[in-house]
């Protein structure tokens, strides 16, 4: 994958390894991975912190995990306000400020975008909506591009819609406009994937995320009728078959968004999940590993999701 960053010096990579192990081991030492019940202070959550640490001494990985009751408000946390590289995660919140910010009434879902044979093949080789012989030749409707961003991960899709918005740095303000100060977005598919450790750009927190994506499908950040449309892409995601759905029993309801990249084992996984009967679960799984060859572990993500919901219900 194209890495279009100037690599930094070998003093900064040290002091990167550091602040890591630093963090580690403060959260390890204070209980900084909690479990915080509503209206509450934070209490420390051992149990839970102990089996995400082996998690990631199983998976050579750094695991972030952030998990909140919407019924009770009691979270989970676990590097929660840590930055992680944000990869496709990103193409959820696309959709949302396209519903937000540029339609009204659908006029604007209803618009066909048309596009070339080198849009597609800039944006990498993950274009299986956009690629298609009879979209590349008719173009797509906004309400398409959507559908193919959040439900197949379509690269291209995803760079169309930014365009709309206005680029990256669009989706960023969007960001901040919902109260999210973290969450940024710096360049396009696919370099965007490119998750050097040391980035700071195209990244998010647990927390973050989770709580951004929560607010626009649990909550009043959209309006009814685009919560609505928003969540229907979100249920129809075809890419979470190893992660979220792998760890959460069958018959709960996932509106989730994936997110990963060919660097550095990324392996994401946000949404909103309802167990039956019951009010929804915000979840935000994301993960890392420390070696540019490491290999994606879909298991992590699930297993980390089972723990964090199991923690809740």
């Amino acid at each position: 994958m194209k890495n279009t960053g100037a690599r930094p010096s070998r003093r900064a990579v040290l002091a990167f390894g550091t602040g890591t192990a630093l963090a580690a081991t403060l959260a390890t030492a204070t209980g900084a991975n909690a479990a915080t019940p509503a209206g509450g202070s934070a209490t420390r959550g051992g149990g839970l912190s102990r089996q995400l640490r082996e998690l990631e001494q199983e998976y050579a990985a750094r695991l972030g995990v952030f998990a909140r009751d919407t019924a009770t408000g009691r979270t989970v946390a676990y590097r929660a306000d840590e930055r992680f590289p944000m990869c496709s995660v990103f193409k959820s919140l696309a959709a949302a400020a396209v519903l937000r910010d540029l339609d009204r009434h659908g006029e604007f879902l209803a618009r066909r975008i048309r596009y070339t044979e080198q849009d597609v093949k800039d944006a990498g080789a993950h274009t299986p909506v956009t690629g298609l012989p009879e979209n590349l030749a008719h173009g797509m409707t906004v309400a398409e591009l959507c559908a193919a961003t959040v439900g197949q991960s379509d690269n291209a899709a995803g760079n169309l819609l930014l365009r709309e918005l206005g680029g990256p740095t669009a989706l960023t303000r969007f960001c901040r406009s919902l109260g999210d100060g973290t969450t940024r977005l710096d360049r396009w598919e696919p370099e965007l994937n490119s998750a050097e450790p040391w980035r700071v750009t195209d990244t998010t927190s647990p927390r973050a995320i989770g709580s951004t994506l929560g607010d626009l499908v649990a909550g009043d950040a959209l309006t009814a009728g685009d919560r609505k449309l928003l969540t229907t892409w979100l249920v129809a995601n075809t890419t979470n078959t190893e992660r979220f759905r792998a760890g959460l029993p069958a018959d709960w309801t996932l509106a989730d968004k994936t997110g990963g990249g060919e660097a550095y084992g990324i392996a994401n996984d946000v949404g909103v999940v309802w167990p039956p009967h019951r009010p929804p679960l915000v979840l935000s799984v994301l993960s890392t590993k420390y070696d540019a060859a490491g290999p994606t572990d879909n298991p992590l993500v699930a297993r980390a999701a089972a723990l964090a919901a199991a923690a809740l219900t």
